[in-house]
This record gives C-alpha cells, sequence and structure tokens, in this order.
C-alpha cells in the first residue's frame, strides 16, 4: 500500500511535456512512472496511449514482469477512462488509490482505440475504422511506435486483455501483432490473450439472452418467443452476410427484452436498467440508424457514471477537467469521448461479425488464450461464451469440455468465487457474483486471475 500511496502523491507533481518543432511527442512524469502520447497511426489519424510502469515491480529472470494492454469494448469506449478509472488502474473516479489495481501484478498500457474513442481523434470523419481489421493495423503500428525503440518495453511480455467488444478486437490484433513479429517489423513477446465477457459470436450471445432471462424469471413465455423470433432472424442476416441488417435487428431485440422484462440490466441481470427505453412499453418499434447511435450513447452514459463514494461520480467531467489538464497535450479542439458516436457508426458493417475463427487460429499458433466470464452479466452471458466455445475446431477442445473444474477463492478459503478450468493453452474462468465488469465486480478474485495469466513474479 505504502509503495501506491506514493505512485499517487506523484500523480500531482510536476510533468515534463516534450515539444518538438511544434509537435507534440510523448510526455511522463517526473519520476517516469507513467508516460503518455500520441501516435499518429495515418495521416490525421490520432491514437492516444497511456502507460503506467507498477511500483510493485519484482525482477526476477525466469517470470519477466508483464505489461497489460487493456482494450474496452463499444466500439467507442474509452480503455483509457472507463479500464483506467473504473477497472483497474491506479485511482479510482474520484482519484483515490484503488487497492486492487492490476498494477500489483503488471504495467498497465491503456489505449483509446479504435481511432476517434476516448482522446484519440480523426481530423476527417472518413479516417474512422470499418471493421476490425483496419483497428487491428492501427494498433499494430501504434505497438511497433512504442516497443521498437524501448528495449525495457521488449523484455516484458504483452498480454492483450480485453473486454466487450474489445475481445473482436484483442484476437484481431494477436493475429496482426505475430505477423509483423514474424516479418521483423514488430519487436515484442506476445504473451497471450484475455477475453473478458467479449462479443466474441454475437449469433450466440442473443440466442442466448431470451432462455436466461426466461430461467430467472425476468421473461415469460411470450416474451422469450419474441425474443427467441428475433434471434432467428439475426442468425440468418449474419449467414447472408447482412451485418448492418443485423445490426439493426440487435437493437429491435435489445427493446423486445426491455419491454418484456420491464428494464432488465444488460449488465448485470439481477438489476433493473437505469436506462430510458427507446422504444415504447407496448410496442416494439424496427431501429433506425439513429436510434442505434441513440442508444449507444445511452449504454456509453451509463459506463461514464458510475458513482464513486465521496468522488467525481462523472466520468465525462473527470476526463474533460483534471485528467486533461494533467496530460497537458489533448489538442483544445478535443473532447473526451466526442466523436464516439462516429465510431460506432462506421463499424455497424462488422459490429454483428464473429470472430471464432481468429480464436481457432490463436490456439493453433500456441497462443495462450483466457476466457472469463461475469456470472450476471446478460448481455455477453456465459451461456452465449460457452456456445461459441464449443464451435471451436481447436484439437483440444474435446479434452478441455471434459476437465473437471477447479473453485476459485480469495485469500484463505472463505465462500467460492469462481471456477477455472484448463487444457494446453484454453484457460476458461466463471466469475460468480460478477456482472459484465468483472474487474469491478469482483477485484479480489480477478487481481489472482491475473497473476495466472501473466505468470506474474509477484
Amino acid at each position: 500500500m505504502a509503495k501506491l500511496l506514493a505512485f499517487v502523491v506523484m500523480f500531482s507533481l510536476c510533468f515534463l511535456p516534450l515539444i518538438h518543432g511544434g509537435r507534440k511527442i510523448p510526455t511522463r512524469t517526473q519520476d517516469g512512472s507513467e508516460e503518455w502520447g500520441y501516435v499518429e497511426v495515418r495521416p490525421k489519424a490520432h491514437m492516444f496511449w497511456w502507460l503506467y510502469k507498477s511500483p510493485y515491480r519484482v525482477e526476477d529472470p525466469s517470470k519477466p514482469w508483464p505489461i497489460v494492454l487493456w482494450l474496452q469494448g463499444g466500439p467507442g469506449a474509452s480503455g483509457v477512462g472507463i479500464g483506467n478509472f473504473e477497472e483497474v488502474g491506479p485511482l479510482d473516479t474520484g482519484l483515490k488509490p484503488r487497492n486492487l489495481t492490476w498494477l500489483q501484478k503488471a504495467d498497465l498500457l491503456f489505449v483509446d482505440n479504435p481511432v476517434g474513442t476516448g482522446y484519440s481523434f480523426v481530423e476527417d470523419t472518413k479516417l474512422f475504422v470499418k471493421s476490425d481489421l483496419e483497428a487491428a493495423d492501427d494498433l499494430t503500428t501504434l505497438l511497433e511506435k512504442l516497443f521498437n525503440g524501448d528495449e525495457k518495453l521488449q523484455k516484458s511480455p504483452l498480454f492483450i486483455v480485453a473486454q466487450s467488444y474489445g475481445g473482436k478486437f484483442a484476437v484481431t490484433l494477436a493475429l496482426s501483432a505475430l505477423k509483423a513479429i514474424e516479418a521483423g517489423k514488430l519487436k515484442l513477446k506476445l504473451g497471450g490473450v484475455a477475453l473478458g465477457d467479449t462479443w466474441i459470436s454475437p449469433e450466440d450471445f442473443v440466442f442466448s439472452w431470451g432462455p436466461l432471462l426466461k430461467d430467472v424469471s425476468r421473461l415469460d413465455d411470450n416474451g422469450l418467443k419474441q425474443a427467441q423470433s428475433l434471434a432467428e432472424k439475426i442468425r440468418q442476416q449474419i449467414q447472408q452476410g447482412q451485418y448492418e441488417e443485423a445490426t439493426d435487428s440487435w437493437g429491435e431485440l435489445e427493446d423486445v427484452i426491455y419491454a418484456n422484462s420491464n428494464g432488465v440490466d444488460f449488465y448485470n441481470f439481477l438489476l433493473d436498467s437505469e436506462m430510458d427505453s427507446v422504444s415504447s412499453s407496448t410496442t416494439v418499434l424496427k431501429l433506425s440508424k439513429e436510434s442505434v447511435t441513440k442508444r449507444y450513447s445511452r449504454y456509453l452514459s451509463v459506463l461514464r457514471s458510475t458513482p464513486t463514494p465521496g468522488g467525481d461520480d462523472d466520468l465525462d467531467d473527470l476526463m474533460n477537467g483534471a485528467i486533461k489538464k494533467k496530460l497537458k497535450i489533448i489538442p483544445e479542439n478535443v473532447t473526451w469521448g466526442g466523436q464516439s458516436k462516429g465510431v460506432f457508426l462506421a463499424m455497424q458493417g462488422d459490429f454483428m461479425r464473429p470472430r471464432i475463427d481468429e480464436v481457432d487460429q490463436l490456439l493453433a499458433k500456441g497462443v495462450n488464450v483466457t476466457i472469463y466470464s461475469g456470472q450476471l452479466d446478460l448481455i455477453c452471458a456465459t451461456k452465449g461464451t460457452e456456445a461459441w466455445v464449443k464451435k471451436l475446431k481447436w484439437e483440444g477442445l474435446q479434452i478441455f469440455l471434459s476437465k473437471d473444474r477447479t473453485p476459485l477463492y480469495c485469500g484463505k478459503g472463505g465462500p467460492t468465487k469462481g471456477f477455472m478450468s484448463s487444457h494446453q493453452n484454453l484457460h476458461f474462468y466463471w466469475i460468480l457474483g460478477a456482472g459484465h465488469d468483472v474487474p469491478a465486480d469482483q477485484p479480489c478474485v480477478a487481481l489472482d486471475m491475473l497473476g495466472h495469466i501473466t505468470n506474474s513474479p509477484r
């Protein structure tokens, strides 16, 4: 704890903005514990990154100290803001120390991805990415800029940890990075990929919503019938490659679920959502692109407004106020999250595209793949995750599925916090009592899990 407090003190001390020829380049804290900056991944497309170096670092030649690259979902949700201050970074939204920060096990690299997310921005909206593969190209360019000239970073294995839609970014990035490594264009060691409540197979998730909610009494038979009918429509659209139409139908299905469940929370099915329904309570309307945008804006507003006792409960104000002032290099005309809607709209054609094949490719290449799922999540429900895992073509799948699970605890004994199963390079964690945001809901077991994933020396 003393190390973390010292780290927090340094947060408020002098910063060293570096300017060269009128061009802003990476900035750091005086003690070097934090670095941040922009990488122009394409002309006029600027991606923001923020690296925290752990005060808990342990030097162990047999277990190199790891780096975690955190990728948020959306698309258009900010890792620099949400993942950092809401979930795993050193400080919470009230700028108070987080007791179970992931810095205890690794260095943390947050990136606002794709361009247009968070502090990242494009000078021309035509530069928004339209697919996961385009996003992977940009992220690979960023990694080349950060790692190729820094031998210290190259010594640490990089673990890509993703949440929600970030899982699709993670698997496409991992394959892109491996290709760049093999070609000698990228100097880093990929330690593994961790997929937390991730949107890998939209079809399997939309089919999981109705049965799960029926089992926990949030839907009746009529609601289940409506939900499964729309899920079947989405399946057919995906099979026919009609991904934008499937995105519209996804929004329509969410309205059906919302109306028939009396407003269930998609991120914790034990709760009621505080969001206003886009559709009326009695009529389900086919969503236009404008309605999907409204829904997405509402989703982001929920993520940005997690109250912290005694602290700032508005992430927008924090990121556009104290944090923007600290970082110094954010252009005046850039508002944190100001281009997020555009990011989502640009990717509607890829939103419902599955990425199961990419997981298979990583497993076949021997990459460690970890999947973790919050018991109470609906949007990326465990039922849906288990369904897409069973579709893997990986040669070790049947043995993996036959394995017994190991219970998880925090500390010595105590109540069961989850289960895990593992075979070769595939690992699965079931986290009890957690919704969509596992590290926020169950920070202790999530931190233990991270230590296992990264083989952290601490």
